[in-house]
């Protein structure tokens, strides 16, 4: 089993900074892609950040410029460091991961439960 458990969540006024970190454990043998979605009230689940093992990214247009995405593989960690913070990125933030549990393995998505990120205009 894998847990992915996230932190770093909060409240914050608009122009402002805040960080997410993700933590994976439990029976992983590697892991492939590891992003970021969010989930505001009423809309779809959009991909925000999305970083392969090799370190390559892709973003939302959105958050293009504003926010960067970083993992550590050796740790199973994926950190999204958001600045510039605005009315609009308020949501809930999952962290996901596609997971490799051995060698023939080709990978499966696993979901954390989600931080909660309010930017006050």
């Amino acid at each position: 089993q894998v847990q992915l458990v996230e932190s770093g969540g909060g409240l914050v006024q608009a122009g402002g900074s805040l960080r997410l970190s993700c933590a994976a454990s439990g029976s992983i043998f590697s892991i492939n892609t590891m992003g970021w979605y969010r989930q505001a009230p009423g809309r779809q689940r959009e991909l925000v950040a999305g970083v392969t093992r090799g370190g390559s990214t892709n973003y939302a247009e959105s958050v293009k410029g504003r926010f960067t995405i970083s993992r550590d593989n050796a740790k199973s960690t994926v950190t999204l460091q958001m600045n510039s913070l605005k009315p609009e990125d308020t949501a809930v933030y999952y962290c996901n991961a596609e997971v490799r549990t051995s060698w023939i393995d080709g990978g499966m998505n696993y979901w954390g439960k989600g931080t909660l990120v309010t930017v006050s205009s």
